[in-house]
């Protein structure tokens, strides 16, 4: 199975590039499946149903989140009708909406995604590492699932690195988003699953994590907020993984950095020629 992460969608020069770059994606590698992280592609913050059925129509499997999942308001209603559509699984009980599904990719594999939100430099939410486990328990990797995909949003490098060790072997792929810049840690764990601190952002990059870099250059220097923060309208990057899934374990063959266009250097998979 081909398996396709996009990390944040930042604004509307982010969603564009996805909307108009994933479907020759789809078709040039045959993906099999695409889950990409919506949560700022309303303006920087939150996602709105309209975009989810933009990005869905792009050819996105599922769409995750993170701290940003309800800044529309809106999402606390949709969130309960949009299966595609997951907020983290360790936000209190009674919060709108799912934090893991079992989807079918287009080969018909089962695919677990599970969107869960670290505790660190975070919102106190319950522990992200019992959530996982619950879903992952119930759903096994070989048994009910044959593959699984972990969004693990998150500000720690340490949080993210703990819970990708700890679920190695029993899940096909643990993602980092949130810090909206790619790491360089993209790699096969040795238990067989795919790891990334973080994917990075689907948006501008001559910016200050996506968004027009005045205002934020502006608040380090003087601690005063002078306007909002507002969405860097140059050319977006597409910024993610790739990921080769062995059908017999579900496990990771192999795994590759992603980024096309924009001001970033451009990086393919190779194993898929």
């Amino acid at each position: 199975m081909r398996l396709l992460f996009l990390g944040d969608i930042v604004g509307r020069t982010g969603r564009n590039a996805v909307i108009e770059r994933l479907p020759g994606l789809i078709d040039r590698y045959k993906l099999d499946f695409v889950v990409i992280n919506g949560e700022n592609a309303a303006g920087g913050f939150g996602i709105t149903e309209e975009i989810v059925r933009d990005v869905l129509d792009a050819g996105a499997d599922v769409i995750t989140t993170g701290n940003h999942a309800f800044d529309q308001r809106e999402a606390l209603v949709f969130a309960e009708r949009q299966p595609q559509f997951l907020r983290p699984v360790n936000y209190p009980l009674g919060t709108p909406g799912r934090g893991a599904n079992l989807f079918v990719a287009r080969n018909g594999a089962r695919v677990l995604v599970v969107n869960a939100m670290g505790r660190i430099y975070m919102d106190a939410l319950d522990d992200p590492f019992a959530a996982i486990d619950r879903e992952v328990s119930a759903c096994p990797l070989g048994e009910q699932a044959d593959a699984i995909v972990i969004d693990f949003h998150a500000e720690a490098t340490s949080e993210k690195q703990a819970i990708g060790h700890h679920l190695d072997g029993r899940v096909t792929l643990v993602v980092g988003t949130h810090t909206h810049v790619p790491t360089s840690d993209c790699r096969v764990l040795p238990g067989g699953t795919a790891y990334q601190s973080d994917a990075g952002m689907c948006g501008d990059y001559d910016s200050v994590l996506g968004m027009e870099k005045e205002e934020p250059v502006r608040r380090f220097l003087t601690k005063v907020p002078s306007g909002r923060f507002q969405p860097s309208g140059g050319p977006a990057t597409l910024c993610g993984l790739a990921v080769e899934v062995d059908d017999t374990t579900g496990l990771a063959r192999a795994v590759s950095p992603l980024a096309i266009g924009g001001v970033l250097e451009e990086r393919l998979p190779t194993f898929w020629g």
